[in-house]
């Protein structure tokens, strides 16, 4: 019996590309597992390895293949070994992040995914800067973000943290959900469309595994329960998993992330009411520190801007301006942020020096 692929996400996008590679096969990554990897085809899960030629012209981390990706192998059956995978296709979305470590290398989380469930608890795990990270790279990957607010039943403000959200998503759906309680399951649902992709992103022990499991209607993914002592979640996923859910929709597991390095990410989408604001100010290229006629500034003098929120925005900037830079481009970075140009650093110390002599 053969699958039908198209209800694992497949579209002519896809095919169209592989009709480029002869005697190949064409596979979904379902599983990965360091340099192991699970692919469905069209008849049915396998093990596979990447070719050493794939490995070897790989651009660091991102060269490999990711849950989510469509790839090209060389078999449909295991008879003589693992299947190879050969090429990556096109990717038409990715999540993406900093890899661990000093160097500026990207890891994708999941590829070709049409949505991204930003899953956040309303219990210890609640915090808006987090958010805002999250969005910046979600609003990047070409998916469209969603945020699910998970453990409702062990919130007792859920209306005052539903106020806190909205105020820092604008433009993003909210749902406010419980796999204890099923509360908003329904609403989960209807984003969960034959053929499409959501992919769970959060920090460890959200819920998101148990979420997943409501939804498939069954215990698939291995889960904890809180810890007593400090109300937060244990991680359980250890690795990215795809799955077919009852209802045709596609579900992307991922393991929590303590630490979500930004590689590349657009300010613009999350921090959209800061850099209208920014227009009104009477210069240009206003730093928003002490420049007269400043309305990012005013508007946190009046109170219409978080403090926080705005430095969370300054924070993501400066994060996204000095990843990939050397010490010395870090430094002149720097300068620039806070004086303009050396010139003008140069300029400002000569000013404070004469003031000294006064």
């Amino acid at each position: 019996m053969t699958l039908n692929l198209y209800k694992y996400g497949l579209d002519d996008y896809f095919v169209n590309e592989s009709l480029i590679y002869t005697n190949l096969f064409i596979a979904r990554v379902t599983e990965q597992h360091r340099e192991q990897y699970k692919v469905i085809t069209e008849y049915g899960e396998l093990n596979a390895v990447v070719s050493g030629k794939l490995a070897y012209h790989a651009d660091g981390k991102a060269g490999f293949p990711a849950v989510g990706d469509w790839v090209m192998i060389d078999r449909v059956d295991e008879n003589s070994g693992h299947a190879v995978i050969h090429h990556i296709l096109g990717r038409k979305s990715r999540f993406t992040r900093k890899a661990a470590g000093t160097a500026n290398e990207e890891q994708i989380v999941a590829a070709n995914i049409d949505t991204i469930f930003i899953c956040m608890s309303l219990n210890a795990d609640f915090n808006l800067r987090r958010l805002e990270r999250y969005l910046t790279i979600a609003w990047e990957s070409m998916a469209t973000p969603v945020i699910v607010l998970t453990k409702s039943d062990l919130c007792e403000d859920v209306r005052l943290k539903l106020n806190e959200v909205t105020s820092v998503a604008m433009g993003v759906d909210v749902v406010v959900c419980s796999a204890e309680n099923s509360d908003g399951l329904d609403v989960i649902l209807t984003y969960t469309k034959p053929g499409k992709t959501i992919a769970f992103i959060g920090s460890s022990g959200v819920g998101k595994s148990t979420l997943i499991n409501r939804l498939m209607g069954q215990d698939i993914l291995a889960t904890k329960q809180i810890r007593r002592d400090d109300d937060k979640g244990r991680h359980a996923t250890t690795h990215r998993q795809l799955l077919l859910l009852p209802n045709g929709g596609i579900a992307i597991d991922t393991p929590g992330m303590r630490e979500l390095k930004i590689f590349t990410g657009d300010l613009s989408k999350t921090f959209e009411d800061i850099d209208e604001l920014a227009l009104g100010c009477k210069y240009k290229n206003c730093a928003h520190s002490n420049e007269p006629g400043c309305a990012v500034r005013q508007a946190i003098k009046n109170g219409i801007l978080s403090e926080k929120r705005f430095e969370s925005y300054q924070k993501l900037q400066r994060e996204m301006s000095y990843d990939g830079l050397n010490a010395r481009q870090r430094e002149n970075e720097k300068i620039n942020r806070m004086f303009g140009s050396k010139a003008e650093m140069k300029q400002a110390f000569r000013q404070i020096k004469g003031n000294k002599k006064r």
